[in-house]
């Protein structure tokens, strides 16, 4: 589950909520196998649910078939199954050993009540607005609660009434179980252990094992230990279902102070809320729908409004629910509504056989279910947010004084963690050798971070030049009037003063306040040149149009600004590349980082596994490389092709595996693939090999070998063979391997791939006479690769000719394309203004 709403359109109310028609006869056969499922695991959860609050078990089943079947019909997210929650047994259970089973139920219909009025208010989403910190705290609280009391269940006892009670209690339990109830509890445990992990068996014992595993895990858990205590012929407790009586089961008012049961009707309404919720939104990000948030909140509140006037327990959204539902192949509402008829159904018709189930079972059930709800997932995420002290105060408080005293404490902790990051800020003082002074300022600056700005500024000797370096964060009025006020006296004093804003791009403020490199306050929290290192840091759950935006976003706020002088010119004069470079449509290959180039650098070809088309390939004709060939060659006038090919090729390891000649009828893959059947020709008869080193694998030789062959390939364009033969274009190969970040250039006189600095280095030598001092200059024009593939073309000579000449102004970037490099340099403003720079190597424009 995750707090990451989308801003996503509302979905209409009345989707989804009319029965199937006849032209919907599949989807109707899924709903009904998807509710089978889950109701085979809603009872005997429901049961288990019941036993741990200690209300009769009878309303663990009420409470299912009503959330069922209520929030089926009415609710916003039509594929959650709501029922009893495991987030609410603590509270219930409270509530019923403080004020009885009948005013449990009446809190329930006033949290019903509640949340219908939240609904209709149109607040769900506000409701979210709660650190994940907290929530996942919550929960764990919950989950260790729930599985120490049902420990002493399964060991033949019962439970003491609070977390604190059943710990100290314990080690006299285990010193003396019912042997009994610890066997049927011990093979509940191992079944739920082992049930999902059969598949992993080897041989048929797997196959047998995978089509055991379709049945639930909790309902194979309780029927496997419900059938060796009747096998052995064991004495426990097993499941009471007394029939429903008015004068048991209705809702009473409770007896005590007022504000006390409105704490209890907003507690039961704020966890119940915020666990459908969260739950709703992790079921539609699973099914890629998108719910009306607001009405399931109605839903949940008219449902638990239902579930308190039959004697049913609270109600809330249930993550595993929906996920069984989900995956069971569940289509519509319909498959909720069915699985609550189920549960009624099992509840009026197999009350013979549910008395047979032993509470041990039950018990253990729940305490696994418990165990789970510690999830070391969120764990390492809210850790990786620096949030872990907030879970960790959030998880003692609900263990030790309940949900509300946990949360509430949770929630102070957070303000006060919040409250120092907003607050928290570096002041470094560094004395250069000519005792110029530079004071460095990380985080915002504040009326708090005054003293500590004031102390290190009162430490600079008058007179000194200083530069004062602001991270860009923000700067209040307080921490601005100490600014200018020193800096007015030590200017009076004879003292040079500049004052520069510098965002750095590699650092970021981390919540504990220390700064660190290689990340940026972005959405991506990565460079902008490297948004791609190191996923781990971008939440793979999310949606992935939504982490788009958020780059382009990005773009907008920091790139756009640098580069758009540039692309202004280019709209204004045109396209002119010197370069086209084809390569491979692989996400890995970041071209512009590779070639170092920038807007108007490249002109761009990529498709799977960087082919180029020969004419008249039998099942294979493809016109559009040709066309870009040609555009490139005879309009732009390009005066160099680069093909690129890359490590760990999808298609060239698809070639391999022969893809494209497996029989019937072709896919487009396929066909597109026979363009590179000349490849394995050419990797049969004369492979391509490494100057330096061999290849790794023949899957790598071929990707070297393919390049080789595109080369030729590109020959068979007639535009291409005439500006070859006279000397205008060169054809270049390249290769680059992910591994170890190294291109690779094509040696056509020895039939080698070298790597670029070796290259590099050898062509200095060579030219080292003619270079002259401006060999150690940066060229600023085109990027890296159009140098990289003239030099590689100098050396290697033009595809198919003997002639090699030098185009100096092909590297050079002379004329209108060339772009000025721009340092980044402090400076004294005179008017107070406070310039805004890039790092010190300048502006960094991303393509």
């Amino acid at each position: 589950m995750t707090l990451d709403i989308s801003s996503a359109p509302i979905a209409s109310d009345t989707t989804d909520h009319a029965p199937p028609g006849p032209g919907s006869r599949i989807r109707w056969a899924q709903d009904l196998s998807a509710s089978l499922v889950v109701s085979l695991i809603a009872v005997p959860f429901s049961l288990g649910i019941a036993l741990a609050t200690g209300a009769p078990l009878a309303a663990g089943l009420a409470a299912a078939a009503v959330g069922g079947i209520v929030v089926g019909l009415f609710g916003g997210t039509p594929l959650q199954v709501s029922g009893p929650s495991a987030a609410l047994t603590v509270i219930t259970a409270g509530l019923v050993a403080q004020y009885g089973w009948q005013a449990t139920c009446a809190i329930t219909v006033a949290a019903g009540l509640l949340q219908l009025l939240l609904g209709a208010r149109r607040v769900a989403r506000t409701a979210l607005a709660v650190s994940p910190a907290i929530v996942h705290g919550m929960l764990a609280g919950v989950g260790i609660t729930i599985a120490i009391a049902q420990l002493h269940v399964v060991l033949g006892g019962s439970p003491q009434g609070s977390a604190i009670a059943d710990l100290l209690a314990l080690p006299g339990q285990l010193a003396d179980p019912r042997p009994p109830a610890l066997v049927a509890g011990a093979a509940t445990v191992a079944v739920l252990i082992c049930w999902p992990r059969l598949g992993r068996l080897p041989g048929r014992a797997g196959e047998f094992g995978t089509r055991l595993a379709a049945v639930p895990g909790p309902l194979a858990g309780v029927a496997l230990a419900t059938a060796l205590v009747v096998a052995l012929d064991l004495r426990l407790a097993h499941v009471e279902l007394p029939a429903w009586r008015p004068d048991v089961f209705l809702p009473t008012l409770p007896h005590g102070p007022l504000l006390g049961l409105l704490a209890a009707a907003l507690t039961v309404t704020a966890v119940a809320s915020v666990e459908s919720l969260l739950s709703a939104v992790a079921i539609d990000r699973m099914s890629r729908r998108t719910g009306d948030l607001d009405r399931e909140l109605r839903g949940q509140g008219l449902a638990n409004l239902v579930s308190g006037l039959v004697g049913g327990l609270p109600i809330a959204g249930g993550a595993v629910r929906g996920t069984a539902n989900v995956r069971a192949g569940g289509r519509t509402r319909w498959a909720s509504v069915l699985h609550g008829v189920w549960v009624l159904a099992a509840a009026l018709a197999l009350t013979g056989g549910l008395r047979r189930i032993p509470l041990a079972a039950l018990a253990a059930l729940v305490l696994v279910v418990g165990l789970q709800m510690v999830s070391f997932a969120h764990i390492r995420k809210v850790h990786r947010h620096r949030e872990f002290p907030v879970y960790l105060i959030t998880v003692l408080g609900v263990v030790a004084g309940g949900v509300l005293w946990g949360v509430a404490i949770g929630a102070g902790t957070a303000a006060l963690l919040a409250l120092h990051r907003l607050t928290r800020a570096h002041v470094d003082v560094e004395t250069g050798p000519d005792g110029t002074v530079t004071v460095r300022t990380h985080g915002p600056l504040t009326f708090t971070a005054v003293p500590r700005l004031g102390r290190a500024l009162a430490g600079i000797p008058a007179g000194a030049g200083v530069a004062v370096v602001h991270d860009g964060s923000f700067l209040d009025h307080a921490a601005y009037e100490t600014l200018h006020s020193w800096r007015a006296g030590h200017q009076g004093a004879g003292g040079r003063v500049s004052m520069v804003t510098r965002r750095q791009d590699d650092e970021v403020l981390d919540p504990d306040g220390t700064v660190r490199a290689g990340s940026s306050p972005g959405p991506h929290r990565c460079r902008a040149w490297t948004p791609w290192v190191g996923h781990h840091c971008i939440e793979q759950q999310e949606d992935p149009h939504g982490r788009l935006l958020d780059g382009v976003r990005v773009f907008q706020l920091h790139t756009a600004p640098l580069v758009r002088p540039e692309l202004a010119r280019l709209a204004r004069e045109g396209q002119t590349p010197s370069q086209l470079f084809l390569t491979c449509a692989d996400s890995r290959m970041v071209t512009s980082m590779i070639t170092n180039s920038g807007p108007g650098d490249l002109f761009t070809v990529r498709n799977v596994g960087n082919l180029v088309p020969a004419p008249h390939e039998p099942g294979a004709a493809d016109d559009s490389v040709a066309a870009a060939v040609q555009y490139a060659v005879e309009v732009l006038e390009v005066r160099s092709i680069t093909v690129c090919g890359h490590s760990g090729c999808g298609a060239m390891q698809a070639l391999l595996d022969g893809v494209h000649e497996r029989p019937g009828q072709p896919t487009p893959l396929a066909r597109w693939l026979r363009n590179g059947r000349g490849s394995l020709d050419r990797l049969r008869r004369v492979p391509a090999e490494f100057a330096a080193r061999p290849v790794v694998d023949v899957a790598e030789q071929l990707c070297i070998t393919n390049v080789v062959q595109q080369l030729d390939q590109l020959m068979a364009n007639p535009a291409v063979e005439r500006r070859v033969e006279e000397g205008t274009l060169r054809l270049v190969g390249m290769y680059f391997d992910f591994a170890t970040a190294q291109a690779y250039v094509l040696d056509r006189a020895a039939g080698t791939f070298s790597p670029v600095e070796a290259r590099s280095e050898n062509r200095g030598e060579d030219q080292g006479e003619d270079c002259g001092e401006d060999c150690g200059e940066e060229h600023p024009g085109n990027g890296a690769a159009a140098r990289t593939a003239a030099r590689a073309a100098d050396d290697a000579g033009s595809h198919t000719t003997g002639k090699i000449e030098h185009h100096a102004e092909a590297d050079a970037g002379t004329g209108p394309r060339a772009r000025p490099h721009t340092a980044s340099a402090e400076r004294v403003n005179e008017d107070d203004r406070i310039p805004v720079e890039g790092s010190e190597e300048g502006p960094q424009l991303a393509a």
